[in-house]
């Protein structure tokens, strides 16, 4: 396994989530599932879009609150840049963030990098587990924050400590149930050592 084939939420209403991030501008870019699998406060998980520049950003949070959305942190200046999260209405969080602070020209809706930040107990265990399954480490800072390889286009795996990525998103740590998400790869089907779910896969896109 070398990268994520796909990224599939599991949510309650799967009509009126694609109708949600074809508003997005998501449409294609995720796939849905319906469940009920019951699941409470943070899951432990969120879905990072990384654009352009600043006016990117408020067009893709703008589209979401839009939809629906409810807004987590409104899109700031930080010391990084500048970004917001939002949270989905299935309950899926969304970080929308660039590195430049100012606008250098028009620029259309469209991201340049999709990256799943994964909240870790043990963000060291982790990065060895995926190693062990295949991934190729782009860059770490040690126990605090990894970030994978990925294909051309694909979805890179990072993994944060759970406490810390609830803090950087904005809402609690605590959270029970299922995290619904289930992840493709071509490594076939296990659960990491945070129980995320993985299924075979194909790694490509069927014509």
């Amino acid at each position: 396994m070398n990268s994520i084939a796909s990224v599939t939420l599991e949510v309650a209403d799967t009509t009126a989530a694609d109708r949600f991030y074809t508003a997005f501008g998501l449409g294609g870019q995720v796939r849905l599932r319906a469940s009920q699998e019951p699941t409470t406060g943070f899951r432990g998980f969120a879905l990072s879009l990384t654009v352009s520049q600043p006016s990117v950003v408020n067009g893709f949070i703008g589209a979401a609150l839009d939809a629906g959305a409810t807004s987590l942190k409104p899109a700031a200046k930080s010391f990084w840049g500048y970004g917001g999260v939002v949270q989905a209405p299935d309950g899926t969080i969304w970080k929308v963030a660039t590195s430049e602070k100012k606008d250098s020209g028009p620029a259309p809706l469209r991201f340049d990098e999709m990256v799943l930040l994964l909240g870790c107990a043990d963000v060291t265990a982790t990065k060895r587990f995926y190693i062990g399954r295949g991934l190729t480490v782009e860059k770490s800072f040690g126990s605090k924050y990894v970030q994978f390889q990925a294909s051309t286009g694909g979805v890179k795996p990072a993994l944060y400590g759970r406490r810390a990525l609830a803090k950087e998103l904005g809402v609690p740590a605590d959270g029970t149930g299922s995290h619904r998400l289930v992840l493709g790869g071509d490594a076939g089907a296990f659960a990491d050592p945070d129980g995320f779910v993985w299924e075979e896969a194909s790694l490509t896109p069927a014509p």
